[in-house]
């Protein structure tokens, strides 16, 4: 993902499968004290992520996050479009 769609409080997944699978909250932008350089804070939400904090550089938390995800009943879904083409076999 680019810099530009990351926005706190929304939350981002992976895109990996299986085990390694992990949805994150970008929580909070902040500044290292030393070098000044941007940080930003994440909160583990599902998956391998659960219960988890960390930190990181912008550029490493937009490399982790493939897509924008939010929760629908009990299931993470992709924002902005499926994730998989629907099937055109079904008759509406």
């Amino acid at each position: 993902m680019s810099l530009d769609e990351l926005k706190i409080g929304y939350f981002y997944s992976n895109g990996a499968y299986g085990r390694t699978w992990g949805v994150r909250q970008l929580a909070a932008i902040g500044h290292d004290a030393e070098s000044g350089e941007a940080v930003y804070h994440f909160k583990g939400v599902a998956g391998i992520c659960r219960r988890k904090k960390g930190h990181c550089s912008p550029l490493e938390f937009a490399r982790w996050a493939r897509y924008q995800v939010a929760l629908q009943e009990n299931d993470w879904k992709r924002v902005g479009g499926e994730a998989y083409p629907p099937d055109e076999s079904v008759a509406l």
